[in-house]
């Protein structure tokens, strides 16, 4: 179990706003202690947008946050964190 905390981000893309968002946010909500930012911006043309996150946490934090937010359909997941 690693529990070193690293600076790092998420991107998410929701291809279907309307439907994906309560969740995403619900599953952001109850992580909020390692997100230490988050910008979200809708695509006016169409029904998807983006949210990109600043975290503060370990792998075991990111990975299940990020593996939460990939099961859920229509949603897309990319994250790295830093290097020690």
């Amino acid at each position: 179990m690693n529990t070193e905390k690293r600076l790092g981000f998420v991107g998410i893309i929701l291809e279907d706003r309307e439907h994906s968002a309560p969740k995403v946010n619900e599953i952001l909500s109850q992580n909020a202690a390692i997100i230490l930012a988050r910008t979200g911006i809708p695509h006016i043309k169409g029904e998807n947008s983006v949210i990109t996150l600043v975290v503060d946490s370990s792998t075991d934090e990111l990975g299940k946050l990020t593996g939460r937010l990939g099961s859920i359909p229509g949603v897309q997941v990319k994250s790295a964190l830093s290097k020690k």
